[in-house]
């Protein structure tokens, strides 16, 4: 089976993992910090806290908006759960804005239709690593949350995705752009908020007994300034961020080939709506080649690829349809691309022979 997700992970990964195990290195330490400065360095980040997933990334980055107890938070309702999660489980009410049907992503139009009188920020999601016109949205006036999971080597004017708002996210599980296996992290603009980020992530002490005992007597002594979970990484998995980090332009030129492959092959598809490119002005990061089957055949199309051997998946459910979140709105949009949308494999772990069995079976369906 052609998986519609993956990674591609080799002896770089293995070697770093192997010195940090033979330094008896397996939680945080030297490695999460020459993660965090890579990192920030190749995306041009004021700094960045790792932290040990994108769904913690996103609670961690509402906890530092500060928002007014109680507060709305505008959400496309075409993303992941955990971004509807955060919200709630800072004690706001996430309400749900539709999408563009070309980009997937929330715009200033929708989001002006979501907005209430107690709507204190908006979260924005670069749907498949096609930026978000952060700069239209920032009309709002409100704090803008950035959840580039999908976005890691995406631009907008030059500027990296994550980076565009007061805080940003990013995800690096096992089927991103950059894996290791479980992580995420989060930059901010405000240094005070960065600062903050990385005491909170470890129960609001900042610093281990360890690390404190190069200025304190008692080091074992702790001040705990906030309430909030443990959100540490390992430096396991930063080991493997680290190499990921070194071949992420390889991995990102094979995805950009793959899209270029699908985008030209299915272009006298006339059943078939393609994804659209990134503008002029941004840069793409190929997560997703998430195209549309109209006509109420999206699902045999799906069970047709299955059939020969090849997963799909749709990304997303849109979080409004489920019960759970008691939303009583109607997003045309959403709940067309839940009849529509459908994800096709890309990743670097594709074959030629892969990508070429795709492009065969999409072209030879006679749905």
């Amino acid at each position: 089976m052609i998986n519609v997700f993956g990674s591609l992970m080799g002896p770089e990964e293995l070697e770093e993992v192997r010195t940090s195990l033979e330094a008896q290195w397996i939680g945080i330490g030297p490695k999460t910090s020459a993660f965090e400065n890579a990192f920030a360095a190749r995306l041009g980040l004021p700094g960045f806290v790792l932290l040990d997933s994108g769904s913690n990334s996103l609670h961690l980055a509402m906890k530092l908006l500060d928002l007014p107890p109680g507060s709305d938070v505008i959400v496309p309702s075409f993303t992941w759960i955990a971004c509807a999660h955060a919200v709630i489980l800072s004690g706001h009410r996430p309400v749900f804005a539709d999408v563009d049907l070309d980009t997937h992503n929330i715009t200033l139009k929708t989001a002006e239709a979501a907005r209430t009188p107690k709507t204190a920020a908006v979260m924005i999601v670069h749907y498949g690593g096609l930026p978000v016109r952060v700069d239209e949205i920032a009309r709002l006036g409100l704090p803008i949350l950035e959840d580039a999971a999908h976005a890691v080597d995406s631009k907008l004017k030059g500027v990296s995705c994550g980076n565009l708002g007061e805080v940003g996210i990013y995800s690096f599980d096992a089927i991103k752009n950059l894996a290791m296996g479980e992580g995420g992290g989060l930059t901010a603009k405000d240094s005070v908020r960065l600062a903050r980020a990385k005491q909170l992530r470890y129960c609001g002490i900042g610093k281990s007994g360890f690390e404190a005992s190069a200025s304190k007597d008692r080091w074992w002594e702790y001040n705990v300034t906030d309430f909030f979970p443990k959100m540490l990484p390992s430096d396991i998995a930063a080991s493997i961020g680290l190499a990921q980090l070194r071949k992420l332009d390889k991995m990102q030129a094979c995805r950009k080939k793959i899209w270029e492959v699908f985008q030209k092959e299915f272009a006298s598809l006339g059943w078939l709506v393609r994804p659209q490119d990134a503008p002029t002005d941004a840069t793409h990061s190929y997560f997703t080649y998430c195209v549309r089957v109209p006509g109420g055949k999206r699902d045999a199309f799906a069970k047709y690829l299955y059939n020969a051997g090849i997963y799909t998946t749709l990304r997303y459910h849109p979080l409004h349809m489920n019960k759970i979140y008691g939303s009583t709105a109607r997003l045309p949009v959403c709940e067309r691309l839940n009849e529509e949308a459908l994800s096709l494999p890309l990743h670097p772990g594709l074959k030629d022979v892969d990508v070429a069995k795709i492009v065969e079976e999409v072209k030879g369906w006679k749905g």
